[in-house]
């Protein structure tokens, strides 16, 4: 007897992925209040939904299996930011930290996005500006240098903040980082690009030691994370507690899946959301 098979489409979702590279942590306003020359950015990357990511591993699953349940498993046509608050709202009601804008604007945004977050604008909670690229030449680029290398889970009861060391050049360093990174991809650089994941993890280790190193945490991150950056162009783990290793390489990596960046329809888009316009790159 042959058994039927799950449909891909049921099994992975047609919410789309997200990446978070260099400059992660950005979009939490108590470290945005501390950057002493706003915006900070941070960038964030549209994935088409090709397999399914693991579940506590950095790569806002929990924020679109929310977005499934409100609009009945598909994006809906609407404005993006609109839709970036409706879910923030919708994941954040009531919650005592809530999780950060980039996880929904990474969902919602086609391309590489750059976020540029000012605590003065609604107190960070929200980019202030966004810059996005869906240049098919850039993105082509992006899925062949970026290979991501499956680690860990975070493990439960761990807490990434539990020790926090905020000191404002670090913040200014990590928000460098995800300019860099976002120039890096446009100019399609590898050598700039690897550079930008390397000084943003080693910011996260000097503001929140935690996101790297932990008792609860079996894997040694930061021996993994060594070991690849000193063989390849850069790399960093796609959240606090491991979850995948991002590692940029124009080679193949062992045991690296590959992702589909999720492109706009058309090249350029409108401006989008009252305070937040987005301009569109179509050339590197």
């Amino acid at each position: 007897m042959v058994s039927e098979r799950m449909p891909e489409v049921t099994a992975i979702g047609r919410i789309p992925y997200r990446m978070a590279l260099a400059g992660g942590w950005i979009d939490q306003p108590f470290v945005s209040k501390l950057n002493p020359a706003p915006p900070g950015s941070m960038v964030v990357v549209g994935l088409e939904p090709t397999c399914r990511f693991m579940d506590r591993a950095g790569m806002a699953t929990s924020t679109r299996r929310i977005a499934e349940k409100i609009w009945n498993g598909d994006l809906p046509d609407k404005d993006p930011m609109e839709l970036v608050r409706e879910l923030y709202a919708a994941e954040n009601n009531g919650a005592a930290k809530p999780s950060g804008s980039q996880d929904m604007a990474g969902l919602i945004l086609p391309g590489v996005n750059r976020l540029d977050y000012d605590y003065r604008f609604e107190e960070g909670l929200f980019p202030a500006h966004v810059e996005s690229c869906n240049d098919p030449d850039v993105g082509r680029w992006l899925e062949k240098v970026l290979h991501v290398v499956p680690v860990a889970q975070r493990p439960d009861g761990y807490n990434p903040l539990q020790e926090q060391h905020l000191n404002a050049e670090w913040v200014r360093r990590l928000s460098e980082s995800g300019k860099a990174c976002y120039e890096a991809i446009k100019a399609k650089n590898i050598e700039t690009l690897g550079a930008s994941l390397n000084e943003s993890i080693r910011c996260w280790k000097a503001l929140l030691p935690h996101t790297v190193t932990d008792p609860l945490i079996t894997v040694d991150l930061l021996g993994l994370l060594a070991h690849y950056q000193d063989r390849y162009a850069g790399a960093m783990y796609s959240g606090c507690g491991g979850g995948y290793l991002y590692v940029v390489s124009e080679e193949p990596v062992s045991g690296a899946i590959k992702v589909k960046i999720r492109l706009a329809e058309k090249h350029g888009q409108p401006k989008i959301g009252v305070g937040t316009p987005v301009e569109s790159a179509t050339t590197p």
